[in-house]
């Protein structure tokens, strides 16, 4: 094996095993009590199961419904989230709104409650230009006191924020790192060589489907929404990718991905979360309530879902219980 070789790969396990913002964080869904208020019991259920295997919670994103859920809501959830987790893990908070003062003030309350660090995706009504972007996440960096993540996600925003400029922004003291949703495979290659070895900048890929490649080729954590329900196999993947074992990682992949299948192939995002809750809650990790404009599985397809779920995890020492 070249030298090169051997110190970049050494430089990289460094990077990956001594920053705190890495390994697997998961979009932790907001669960709702069927008067659609939080659901405190089950938040406490769901952080077991994090924090049983050292993985981090980030709240109020796409999966955590988070333009469905009214202010005050969001920020019961924050406080429920901080205390549970007591500094054991990093708490990841979503701020995006379309107003730039709600973002700010945000990121200043939930802050004050304790999370580590915020993730903003870019308002979504009006078109945004590349100037306006950089222009509005500097405002955004600048005017919080909590560490910021870019979110790109084209699926809900329906932007996509070009490489060149989260670049550009990823040199700003306040703009630690980004998290990336698009499914692109060139622009997952091109995102881990601009940040790979970048100590001052995280890259956290999106695209739960392919996170055995990201992680073994330089991304320094993954965010699957899947990891609500199946965190030991996450646990399980990190490690392996940590350790260099690279078959056992992609067959552990193979497994991972038929499961998220399940609740995922060909569905939307609307679909696939009354699906992804109704999983969870056949192991009592939460109740199966949405929030408009999402609608709840009907009784009998609720009964088929957890069916399926269980069919499809029994005789599986690791996962939930």
């Amino acid at each position: 094996m070249p030298e090169q070789y051997i110190q970049q790969h050494t430089e990289l396990i460094m990077k990956k095993t001594g920053n705190q913002y890495k390994g697997i964080i998961v979009p932790m869904v907001t669960p709702f009590k069927e008067d659609l208020s939080i659901d405190i019991q089950a938040v406490k259920k769901i952080l077991d199961t994090f924090l049983k295997t050292n993985i981090s919670p980030f709240i109020l994103g796409t999966t955590g419904e988070s333009v469905s859920v009214s202010g005050k809501q969001k920020a019961r959830l924050v406080k429920s989230v901080v205390e549970q987790v007591n500094k054991k893990v990093a708490v990841y908070a979503g701020i995006s709104e379309n107003c730039l003062q709600e973002s700010v003030d945000r990121a200043r309350m939930y802050y004050d409650m304790g999370i580590d660090a915020a993730v903003a995706h870019l308002p979504y009504y009006y078109p945004i230009s590349p100037d306006q972007m950089i222009s509005y996440y500097e405002k955004l960096a600048d005017s919080i006191p909590c560490p910021l993540f870019l979110y790109n996600n084209p699926f809900t925003t329906k932007i996509s924020i070009p490489l060149e400029i989260i670049d550009q922004l990823s040199y700003h003291s306040n703009i630690v790192g980004v998290k990336d949703s698009e499914r692109d495979m060139e622009r997952l290659d091109h995102s881990i060589m601009l940040w790979r070895y970048r100590s001052d900048f995280i890259f956290l890929a999106g695209w739960a489907e392919h996170s055995a490649y990201s992680l073994l080729n330089g991304a320094e954590g993954v965010v699957p929404s899947a990891g609500n329900l199946i965190p030991d196999y996450y646990r399980d993947l990190y490690e392996m990718t940590i350790k260099g074992k690279e078959t056992e990682a992609y067959d552990l992949q193979d497994k991972i991905n038929q499961i998220s299948e399940l609740c995922q192939k060909d569905k939307n995002i609307s679909e696939s979360i009354p699906i992804l809750k109704t999983m969870m809650s056949a192991f009592d990790l939460c109740q199966p309530f949405v929030a408009p404009p999402m609608a709840n599985l009907g009784t009998k397809v609720q009964i088929q879902v957890k069916a399926i779920i269980k069919a499809a995890l029994t005789g599986n020492n690791n996962l939930i219980k």
